[in-house]
């Protein structure tokens, strides 16, 4: 069989957790539940956001994108996740994989560009707040999440459309619960070298240029709260970005772990562990950081919430 028909039938194994066998029904409980309650905590954010005039506001806007990208994030692997434990499969077929992979760095991407986005909103607000109106404008906002999304969409398809041009022999194991796209490049029997500059360029890229963003952004709120003379003046300053900055870190520590797991470590089992709290855990903890400590959300979500049982 040539290479190219072997490709177009090709179906990835995915070890993941597979690897532990005698725990699968647990791990499909636990799976599940985080799934659920990522997908129904974002969503509350989403209506929230949506139904409730006063946070039609810039930072809100955002919230809201964010709320989307952390949906679809954790809709890309968890629930074929759960399929295969489910059906004892460990299978994801060849355009499967391909498909993962393309809105999984689509999503990402559109978490780290939102974050950046967001830090950027809370720089004008505390350091600019008399030229906030018209920096963050609604026409302006509208361009920056679009440009993010443009951005996101075009480097992952360009990925995607890289992939299909390589050839896969006879190891078809990816040690992973997701198609990862660097584990499925070292997979490959063809030359990588194309898509190995792409990745680390342009993850250098999405990756540097955004931190950079955040961190400048956050030094300059921070000197600009220290400048405040009233304690009362620095707390309430420091709480309208508190949600965010916790975000934001728990966002980049995960991410940092992930690629320090994979960087230093041989084990499979920790470079897993590490990529679930990135691709499971920071979203599902996402809309519990901005309900606990964002008061405008909480009052838009206890308004949400008593006026759905007032209608039951």
């Amino acid at each position: 069989m040539g290479l190219g028909n072997q490709t177009n039938a090709l179906e990835f194994i995915l070890l993941g957790f597979f690897q532990d066998s005698e725990h699968q029904l647990m791990l499909f409980g636990l799976f599940l539940s985080m799934f659920i309650v990522t997908f129904l905590g974002n969503l509350f954010i989403i209506i929230a956001i949506v139904s409730d005039s006063h946070l039609h506001t810039p930072m809100y806007f955002f919230l809201f994108n964010l709320s989307f990208a952390d949906i679809g994030f954790i809709s890309t692997t968890v629930p074929k996740m759960l399929v295969n434990i489910q059906t004892q499969s460990r299978s994801i077929t060849y355009a499967g994989c391909i498909t993962q992979m393309y809105f999984f760095m689509v999503f990402g991407g559109m978490d780290t560009f939102l974050l950046t986005v967001m830090a950027y909103d809370r720089f004008v607000a505390i350091c600019h707040p008399l030229h906030y109106p018209v920096i963050m404008n609604s026409h302006l906002c509208g361009l920056r999440v679009l440009t993010s999304w443009l951005i996101s969409l075009s480097y992952s398809l360009i990925q995607s459309l890289l992939m299909l041009r390589l050839s896969f022999c006879t190891n078809w194991e990816i040690r992973h619960f997701y198609c990862e796209l660097a584990q499925a490049l070292m997979l490959a029997c063809s030359d990588t070298l194309i898509n190995h500059i792409i990745l680390y360029m342009v993850t250098g890229l999405l990756g540097f240029v955004p931190f950079s963003g955040i961190l400048f952004s956050y030094t300059r709120i921070v000197f600009s709260i220290l400048r405040i003379p009233s304690t009362y003046g620095k707390y309430k300053a420091f709480s309208t970005c508190g949600s965010h900055l916790s975000v934001v870190s728990l966002f980049y520590v995960t991410g940092l772990g992930v690629y320090l797991s994979s960087e230093a470590s041989s084990s499979s089992w920790k470079g897993i562990m590490a990529s679930m709290m990135y691709t499971v855990v920071t979203p599902m903890l996402n809309p519990f950081i901005y309900s606990l400590r964002n008061t405008d959300i909480k009052r838009a979500l206890k308004k949400l919430l008593g006026r759905t049982f007032y209608v039951q």
